[in-house]
């Protein structure tokens, strides 16, 4: 057949046919296909830094649970110590204080009936420190089995937050492929930011606390499980602006939308959360149709339409 074809076609029609064929299949991607695929493996990314950054939580939450537990056992175990020592002391009294005659002492003080009531008083005396002592035994015994199961729970959420980190170094590394690809194609990896120069609404209250500190985070480079100052991921640069007024929200969208109180477009105002991607990102509302939020991978910390993906809800943060 390539006989055929060269006795019907000049040999440069045939060479440029087959080079033209190769460069085809080798061609380069074009700076909108390998953003495609970066803004693709991004929101990726952001979904298991999401779930990374709830893992973080509650194992923080874990630990400070074990930590107060771990401070109740310990005069829980010296109650239970001290309530030995005085039914032993007791017991020495009633019956071998000074040997025979500890018992003889308690005996000779007057008739037989005298001599039971302070045999029996004794006894009961005894038998209140033996319930203290079950009690605070039970007690300890409870707080360990709790102790136990945290740190169950403990270990599960590190082996969790261990598969998710594994992920997350994938995702990475593909990214930085394209990355690679970007930079032949645009000269540039990341975008370039700078700081905002132009006027931040006056906001009163906690609110334009928010507002005013997420204005000021322009420019600041988006990073994974970083709530500032040196950079931020979305729920990171949410927390952050209103810590800085003085609310604490969770490091996690999903768990920042249960923390607020869910509200209509219509009733949207500046300090207000706005939740994209099933839960998977958020920013904060600053007014005039806009937010402000962390985007992605490779990028930093801008002032976006409210609309640039669709919306899932909005919340307004409690104060």
């Amino acid at each position: 057949m390539f006989k055929t074809l060269r006795m019907l076609l000049p040999v440069g029609v045939i060479c440029a046919t087959i080079l033209g064929s190769a460069a085809v299949a080798h061609a380069e991607p074009t700076v909108a296909e390998v953003e495609k695929q970066i803004s693709a493996k991004s929101e990726e990314l952001e979904k298991v830094v999401e779930q990374y950054n709830m893992i973080n939580e509650q194992l923080a939450a874990t630990r400070a649970e074990i930590a107060k537990l771990q401070e109740t056992l310990g005069p829980l175990e010296q109650q239970a110590g001290q309530a030995r020592g005085r039914v032993t002391e007791i017991a020495q009294t009633a019956y071998r204080g000074a040997g025979v005659s500890g018992v003889g002492a308690v005996l000779s003080s007057g008739d037989a009936h005298t001599a039971l009531q302070r045999l029996g008083a004794l006894n009961q005396l005894a038998s209140a420190q033996n319930e203290h002592i079950y009690a605070a035994q039970a007690a300890a015994s409870k707080f360990a089995g709790t102790r136990k199961a945290l740190e169950e729970q403990q270990s599960i959420e590190d082996g969790r937050a261990k598969t998710l980190e594994a992920q997350k170094q994938g995702i990475e590394a593909e990214l930085s492929k394209l990355n690679e690809l970007k930079i032949k194609v645009r000269g540039s990896a990341t975008t370039s930011g700078s700081s905002y120069n132009g006027p931040i609404p006056s906001i009163p209250g906690s609110a334009g606390v928010a507002v005013t500190f997420a204005y000021n985070a322009i420019g600041t480079p988006y990073v994974w499980a970083a709530s500032g100052p040196n950079g931020y991921d979305c729920s990171g640069l949410t927390l952050a602006a209103w810590r800085a007024a003085g609310v604490s929200l969770s490091h996690n969208a999903a768990q920042q939308w249960n923390q607020t109180a869910h509200i209509g477009r219509s009733d949207l105002a500046p300090g207000d959360l706005v939740f994209y991607s099933g839960l998977g990102h958020v920013g904060l509302y600053v007014g005039d149709g806009k937010v402000i939020h962390a985007p992605t991978f490779g990028d930093v910390v801008k002032i976006s339409n409210v609309d640039m993906m669709t919306p899932y809800g909005y919340g307004r943060v409690r104060t």
